[in-house]
């Protein structure tokens, strides 16, 4: 499985309902842990990350559900969450305010991240 491209539509749907319910009153509605990748498609280290993020999709497939979203197609996306510089990724756990990385992190960081926050193995 490759990871999901988010627009505002799926967002509101799949992760939080931003237009009904304030950002500080996170509430997720996703039914597993999310990773959120913004990109954009001209970024270098985006583009380093892709095939990472693609892998993770498949090794986590059914324990973690991972999104994609295009900062220069999703501005108000961005901005909703301070997005200045990209890759930008979001850690979602369940239950818990959501994490900021930033930065095209190794695989091997990422899957301690996942392991670790995520899952809480």
């Amino acid at each position: 499985m490759s990871a999901i491209n988010l627009t505002k539509g799926g967002f509101l749907r799949r992760v939080m309902d931003y237009e009904k319910n304030p950002i500080s009153d996170w509430k997720f509605l996703g039914d597993k842990p999310a990773i959120i990748d913004f990109y954009a498609p001209w970024c270098g280290p985006c583009r380093m990350l892709l095939p990472i993020i693609e892998e993770l999709s498949s090794e986590y497939e059914g324990k973690v559900d991972i999104y994609k979203v295009n900062v220069d197609e999703e501005e108000e996306l961005a901005n909703l969450f301070g997005i200045r510089s990209v890759p930008t990724l979001i850690f979602v756990p369940m239950g818990e305010r959501p994490q900021l990385a930033q930065g095209a992190l190794p695989k091997q960081k990422l899957k301690e991240i996942i392991d670790n926050v995520l899952l809480k193995k």
